[in-house]
């Protein structure tokens, strides 16, 4: 982390877990444990919890966000939420691209980049997921594939924007899997992101922009992770379902 240039974020991922008492639960339980945070804490609950999120993080230093919307204000999507019904409820920050979305629900780069415009339309913050496959990794394509993410998903976004935008690198093979990127690869990773924002933008905006790393960081890692001074934070997964699991990640990035 670079601290005087950033301030750094932990985000939860919660993914399809919790229903709302549980919800309530662990917020309450994890609010005490971040209140002197040095850094910004989101979690991302799923869509049916949204609600008693926000009512239980209220009065803290806990922003509630969602995991994904539809690039549409509106209109015969079934079974999809937008953004303006997110910011009604009082969600402040979206998930877009994460690789479980590409993977399972065809998500594309195109379809990243829209979905991120509403979010941002809507006037929310956004963490954008990228990241390489096993297999991509293993042909060394990685770089070659966070060149594509990018800059796909911030296509037509404009500078002033990426104050509302975190960039996640996940690689895929981490994701849930007990595995993860060694620090020196997390970090080789998200400096090739932080160069290529000052291609695409500029060097302001490369500087200011954080980049957080996502893949089984948990509070025995996320110490050496946090150590990289292009890595930013965390987007936390299985971690944050636990409130002390998530407070030790958030007091490593606080440091």
């Amino acid at each position: 982390m670079n601290r005087s240039k950033r301030n750094p974020v932990v985000a939860g991922n919660w993914k399809m877990n919790k229903v709302r008492a549980g919800t309530k639960m662990l917020i309450r339980d994890m609010a005490p444990l971040v209140s002197n945070a040095r850094c910004n804490i989101a979690v991302c609950v799923p869509f049916t919890d949204l609600d008693t999120a926000v009512a239980a993080a209220r009065g803290t230093n806990i922003i509630v966000g969602a995991q994904n919307c539809h690039w549409e204000e509106s209109g015969a999507f079934t079974g999809e939420i937008s953004a303006d019904m997110l910011t009604e409820i009082g969600v402040s920050i979206c998930i877009v691209g994460h690789s479980e979305r590409r993977q399972y629900f065809g998500e594309t780069d195109e379809t990243v980049n829209k979905r991120l415009k509403a979010v941002l339309a809507a006037g929310m913050a956004c963490i954008v997921c990228v990241g390489e496959t096993l297999d991509e990794r293993s042909l060394d394509k990685t770089l070659t594939v966070l060149r594509r993410q990018v800059t796909a998903a911030l296509q037509g976004v404009p500078e002033q924007d990426l104050r509302r935008i975190v960039i996640a690198y996940e690689p895929v093979w981490a994701i849930g899997t007990g595995k993860n990127a060694t620090p020196e690869e997390a970090g080789e990773s998200c400096r090739f992101i932080r160069v290529l924002l000052q291609e695409l933008y500029n060097d302001a905006v490369a500087e200011a922009t954080r980049i957080v790393y996502g893949g089984s960081m948990n509070g025995k890692n996320a110490g050496e992770l946090l150590a990289q001074p292009d890595i930013d934070g965390g987007l936390i997964g299985g971690a944050s379902l636990k409130a002390s699991d998530f407070a030790a990640i958030v007091a490593a990035a606080s440091k």
